[in-house]
C-alpha cells in the first residue's frame, strides 16, 4: 500500500509500551500519519504501572503515575479515547469497532492488547476478595480493603506477588506468600539467592512459604482461607494470585490472525494481515513472548521506524534483557542464564557482613549469565559482556569483583 500524508493509524490499547511508541513515533521528522486514534480500555491513559508495587505501599501518589499530560496528546494531534476498548477487527473493510459501537477506519492497526493475570482454576477462585495485582483499578481495590482487613494471602513468588505482598505489608496486613517452587524469584536467582531475598522479607514481617501450592480458596460467598496441598488451611481475608501473565491475543484471534501464546509477529513486528503489527506483551516472536517493559520499549522504537521508514532493513531481535528489582530496599540484578548446568561453570562472591552476592556463569570463556544482590552497580556492565559474548578469559580471576578489577586485570 502506498502511504499518504491522509493515512490514519489507529493504536489498541494504551499501557506503557503504546505510550512509548506513539512518543518514538511523533519524534521521528518523516511522520507519515495524518490521524493517530488510540482506543483505551482503561479509565485513564497510559501511567506507570511499575510503581503500582509503590503506589499499593503508600510511597507515591496516582498523580505521579501519569506519564504524558493531556495536552501533549492534544500538541501531537493524538486522539485518546478512555474506557473504550477496541471489541473487533474487520480486515477487509479496515475497520475496527469499540465497546461504544464506534466504527473507525484504519491504514495501519497496531495491538499493543497488553496481558491479563494467569488464573489458577482452583475451586473457590470466584469468590469476592480473591483479586489479580495488574492495573490501577487493582491497587486501588487492595488499598480500601487494607483499610478494614488484616490479612492477605499472595500466591506467587515472582517479583509482582513479592511487591504486593510487601506493599500489603506496608499498609500494616499480615501477609503470607506462597510460592510452588523451591526458591522465591526462581525465574531470576539461583538458590543461594532466593534463600538471601526470603530471609530479608521475613526479616521485614513477611511469612514466606516455599514448596506450597494452594488447592483451593474456601468462603461461602468470601474468601475465608486457602487450603494447601498438604491439607493446611491458612485463614485469610483476601488473596492475591500472581502468578504470571497471559497475553491478551482474543481480539487478534477473532478477527483470524495467527496466534499461538500471543499474537504471532515476524521481526518487524508484523502480524499475518499486512496492514496489522503488534508490540508489547499482547505480541510473541518465534517462541519469545514477553513480560517486561524494556523488550517493550525496543519494540516501540523498532515499530516506530519501521511504520515510517521505507527501509526494509529494520528489525527487532529479542536481546539479553536484565531484570532490576528493588524488593524491601534490597537491589536485585539478574541477566542472562541464572541455573547452571553441565555445561557452565560458576564463580560466587558473598559478603556475610554486607548481605552482598554475585553469582557469575560461564561457559567457553564467556560470560553467560550474572545474578548480584545487594550491590548492582556492575550489572550493566555484565550485561555488555553477556550481549557482546567477548572472552573474559584474561580477567576471569577478577570477574566477581566488576568492571574496574577487570579492566586493571586487562
Amino acid at each position: 500500500m502506498t502511504r499518504t500524508p491522509n493515512d490514519t493509524l489507529v493504536v489498541c490499547g494504551h499501557g506503557m509500551v503504546a505510550q512509548r511508541f506513539l512518543e518514538e513515533l511523533v519524534n521521528r521528522e518523516d511522520r507519515r500519519y495524518r490521524n493517530i486514534i488510540v482506543f483505551n480500555g482503561e479509565p485513564v491513559p497510559a501511567y506507570n504501572r511499575i510503581q503500582l508495587s509503590a503506589l499499593l505501599a503508600g510511597d507515591t501518589t496516582e498523580e505521579s503515575l501519569t506519564l504524558k499530560p493531556e495536552r501533549w496528546f492534544r500538541d501531537h494531534a493524538i486522539q485518546v479515547h478512555d474506557r473504550e476498548p477496541v471489541v473487533a477487527i474487520d480486515r477487509r473493510a479496515r475497520t475496527v469497532t469499540t465497546a461504544t459501537g464506534r466504527v473507525q477506519p484504519y491504514d495501519s492497526l497496531v495491538l499493543a492488547t497488553g496481558s491479563r493475570p494467569s488464573t489458577l482454576g482452583l475451586p473457590g477462585e470466584q469468590l469476592s476478595g480473591v483479586f489479580g495485582f495488574r492495573d490501577l483499578q487493582d491497587t486501588r481495590t487492595l488499598i480500601k480493603l487494607s483499610q478494614h482487613h488484616r490479612r492477605a494471602v499472595v500466591v506467587g513468588g515472582g517479583f509482582l506477588g513479592l511487591e504486593a505482598a510487601e506493599g500489603l505489608r506496608q499498609r500494616g496486613m499480615e501477609v503470607t506468600v506462597l510460592h510452588r517452587g523451591g526458591h522465591l524469584l526462581n525465574r531470576q536467582l539461583d538458590p543461594t539467592g532466593g534463600q538471601i531475598l526470603a530471609e530479608r522479607l521475613t526479616r521485614r514481617g513477611l511469612n514466606i512459604l516455599t514448596g506450597a501450592s494452594p488447592v483451593r480458596f474456601l468462603g461461602r460467598d468470601t474468601v475465608r482461607a486457602v487450603q494447601l496441598t498438604d491439607e493446611t488451611l491458612i485463614s485469610t481475608d483476601l488473596v492475591v494470585v500472581a502468578t504470571g501473565i497471559t497475553p491478551n491475543r482474543n481480539l487478534a484471534e477473532a478477527s483470524g490472525l495467527d496466534c499461538d501464546r500471543g499474537v504471532l509477529v515476524n521481526s518487524q513486528l508484523q502480524t499475518s494481515d499486512p496492514a496489522i503489527h503488534a508490540l508489547g506483551e499482547c505480541c510473541q516472536l518465534g517462541d519469545h513472548t514477553f513480560g517486561l517493559v524494556e523488550p517493550g520499549f525496543q519494540q516501540a522504537q523498532a515499530l516506530a521506524q519501521i511504520l515510517t521508514s521505507e527501509s526494509r532493513s529494520v528489525r527487532y531481535q529479542p536481546t539479553a534483557t536484565p531484570t532490576r528489582l528493588k524488593i524491601s530496599g534490597l537491589p536485585l540484578f539478574s541477566c542472562g542464564q541464572h541455573a547452571p548446568d553441565d555445561t557452565t561453570e560458576s564463580l560466587i562472591w558473598r559478603d556475610m557482613d554486607t548481605g552482598h552476592y554475585c553469582h557469575l556463569l560461564i561457559r567457553c570463556d564467556r560470560l553467560v549469565g550474572a545474578i548480584l544482590i545487594g550491590n548492582t552497580a556492575d550489572g550493566p556492565w555484565y550485561q555488555e559482556r553477556i550481549v557482546t559474548a567477548d572472552n573474559i578469559a584474561r580477567f576471569r580471576s577478577q570477574l566477581p569483583f566488576g568492571q574496574q578489577f577487570c579492566e586493571a586485570a586487562a
